[in-house]
């Protein structure tokens, strides 16, 4: 029932859009054979998503394909939503004009010139969107950047000054189609030459088979003095329907394994110790915790058998965890490392001065790094994507931390 709702009110938008992006086209563009191609391309992918969705089922997880079909729509879509406000707003403009002339009694200008001018300024504009979708899906996914980061602080015992680490997050195996691309990633990682690798969730979109393909590959990664990990929401299975409860349990089970089978020490709800030279710093990763749901993760937990003077570097998948618990605890925990938001992998940075996605209107910490009362959190934008298969402005992400004493 809830299916058939959606794609019903999905239609009405897509009039509605479709109307108004037509009207354009046909003010910009005379020529009918152009009218057919972009009428004969939007049928196309109407009709390929209207047939994913139909035999879809939540049982396979969230396919390639079901993400494709999505993703395609949206590009579709958000362009003509430009062209719809500007038409629209010149309606407005129209009708007021009118409404004017009617009350003074005076004849209107024809507005035939002025309506050319404004559809051609909005598929224009539209193209921009447009063609960073395309980007996005093609090439944009695999656009990964190394984001480096030096981070000082006074209680840093002296034989970890230079430490560093590398995060990764959000994997979403289950999205993955090119294999080459994922190895350039992989490889990047190793470049980094970091003392430990930490891995903060998501490595799969629902099920622990999406990663058979990829284990070989992320076996490889390298780090002097570990690889550490922990769950993120999509790995505990509730997005999608299972056969049974067994099934999913079996499932929860293959994900864990997963971890130990690329080399990775899972933390769930627990900690361990880095030791150097005598000295020691705590490593933490507690299971999956998120403001409304899956509050899995135990913090008191994790740091049962730590001391409160001990350097602490916590790892927890989604933000709100420490937006919520973590930066107010007495405990102090030094250093949070997330991922989870994705940046939602749509938005614009130009770096050192301006950051925007619409996932900042939902997680306050949302994307890089922030520090409270001197406690800092790193929100990775993720390795892989998931829902949209690409990514506009918000690119995948590596970084990597160093510590210094201060």
């Amino acid at each position: 029932m809830g299916r058939w709702i959606f794609l019903i009110v999905l239609i009405f938008l897509i009039i509605l859009l479709d109307f108004y992006a037509f009207q354009a086209f046909k003010t910009a563009f005379r020529n009918k054979y152009a009218r057919f191609i972009s009428m004969f391309v939007n049928i196309g992918v109407y009709v390929y998503f209207l047939f994913t969705i139909l035999t879809y089922s939540r049982s396979d997880g969230q396919t390639p394909q079901f993400q494709l079909a999505a993703g395609l729509l949206l590009t579709f879509l958000i362009p003509k939503l430009v062209i719809v406000i500007m038409l629209f707003g010149e309606d407005i403009f129209r009708v007021i004009a009118k409404g004017i002339s009617a009350i003074s009694a005076s004849e209107t200008q024809p507005l035939a010139g002025r309506r050319k001018f404004i559809s051609q300024l909005a598929l224009g504009i539209a193209a921009i969107p447009f063609a960073s979708f395309i980007y996005g899906i093609i090439q944009g996914k695999y656009n990964y950047k190394v984001l480096k980061y030096q981070l000082s602080f006074k209680d840093l015992p002296d034989a970890f000054d230079g430490f560093t680490i590398t995060q990764i997050s959000d994997i979403h195996s289950g999205s993955f189609t090119n294999a080459e691309k994922i190895q350039y990633g992989i490889d990047l990682i190793n470049e980094q030459n970091a003392d430990v690798i930490l891995f903060t969730g998501d490595i799969v979109n629902n099920k622990a088979d999406e990663m058979d393909n990829w284990i070989d590959m992320f076996a490889k990664l390298k780090a002097k003095d570990g690889k550490y990990s922990i769950l993120g929401n999509h790995d505990y299975g509730d997005y999608m329907d299972w056969k049974n409860p067994q099934e999913k349990i079996n499932n929860f089970q293959a994900v864990k394994d997963v971890h130990k089978k690329i080399g990775f020490d899972l933390l769930l709800d627990e900690h361990r110790y880095l030791e150097k030279n005598g000295q020691k710093i705590a490593l933490l990763g507690v299971e999956n915790w998120g403001k409304g749901f899956n509050q899995k993760g135990d913090l008191e937990k994790a740091s049962s058998g730590i001391s409160k003077e001990d350097f602490k570097i916590l790892m927890s998948h989604d933000p709100s965890h420490w937006e919520y618990k973590v930066k107010n605890d007495d405990f102090h925990y030094h250093l949070t490392l997330s991922g989870h938001t994705h940046g939602l992998q749509m938005g614009i940075e130009i770096p050192g001065w301006f950051k925007w996605s619409p996932s900042q209107y939902v997680y306050k910490q949302w994307a890089g790094l922030y520090e409270e009362f001197g406690r800092y959190i790193n929100v990775n934008r993720g390795f892989g994507y998931h829902a949209f298969p690409g990514r506009v402005g918000i690119w995948p992400e590596i970084t990597t931390i160093e510590l210094k004493k201060a």
